[in-house]
């Protein structure tokens, strides 16, 4: 089988997973979402790993969304199923248990950008563009990007990009918040493998913990949400991680955390 998705874990603590098909513009086939969805597992099952970036192959594309080649033979049904598989693969990149960085190398459209958008923190490119292209196909964003994109830049700008189906380029998606950080393009790993590595020195239990506080109480009103970081700080609390980071501010060293 075609190896469509690479996944790199010689630093410590951090994984990356190329989007492996450049030629086709990183598209998401059914078979480049099968490896992806073997890669994502294998992270989130590996202990060792505290962080992740997932890029794109070459300098086009991070990822151009669905496989619109391989979808136009498909039955109707066919493409619901499609669609629905694109979402859970989303899903489940929303849901590793550590921080996953995007390092949008290049043009992000339609389920592209939705993959971005699971993410919890997106590096781009210069002079790339993204959008949520699908209403100029005469269907709507189905892998989570119209309840993703809103939450992330507010209704109206998302209500503006979904319905124009244009897209915007890197400076305007960062003034609006869709990126958090532009960089040139020759820097774009180095950056994104430098913000991990400034993530994976904190604890890591922490930052499970953190991550599931914002996204559970995102979805919920304040007082809720209020208590579930309330739940969540409690777990750091019998941490060998927390008596560590204690120690090492006492003594005025680098904290050397095990995640236990």
């Amino acid at each position: 089988m075609e190896q469509l998705i690479k996944l790199n874990r010689d630093r410590e603590h951090i994984a990356i997973i190329t989007l492996n098909r450049p030629e086709a513009a990183n598209a998401l086939s059914n078979t480049l979402l099968y490896q992806l969805n073997q890669a994502l597992q294998e992270v989130d099952e590996d202990t060792s790993i505290y962080s992740t970036i997932i890029t794109g192959a070459g300098e086009k594309a991070f990822c151009a969304g669905a496989d619109l080649k391989e979808r136009k033979n498909m039955t109707n049904e066919s493409v619901i199923d499609a669609v629905a598989y694109i979402g859970k693969t989303v899903n489940a990149i929303e849901h590793l248990r550590m921080p996953v960085i995007a390092a949008i190398n290049g043009a992000a459209f339609g389920g592209g950008l939705e993959l971005a958008l699971a993410c919890d923190i997106r590096i781009a490119s210069e002079d790339i563009k993204l959008g949520l292209t699908e209403a100029s196909l005469a269907i709507i964003p189905g892998a989570g990007g119209t309840q993703r994109l809103p939450r992330l830049i507010g209704l109206g700008h998302a209500k503006r990009l979904i319905y124009s189906a244009k897209p915007i380029t890197v400076a305007e998606a960062l003034d609006i918040g869709l990126v958090e950080q532009v960089v040139k393009k020759e820097n774009l790993l180095y950056e994104a493998i430098k913000l991990a590595e400034i993530i994976t020195a904190n604890g890591p239990i922490a930052i499970e913990q953190a991550k599931l506080a914002i996204h559970k109480g995102m979805q919920t009103d304040l007082s809720s949400g209020l208590t579930i970081e309330h739940e969540a700080y409690k777990k750091t609390i019998p941490t060998a991680d927390r008596l560590e980071g204690l120690h090492a501010f006492s003594e005025k060293r680098i904290p050397n955390y095990q995640g236990k």
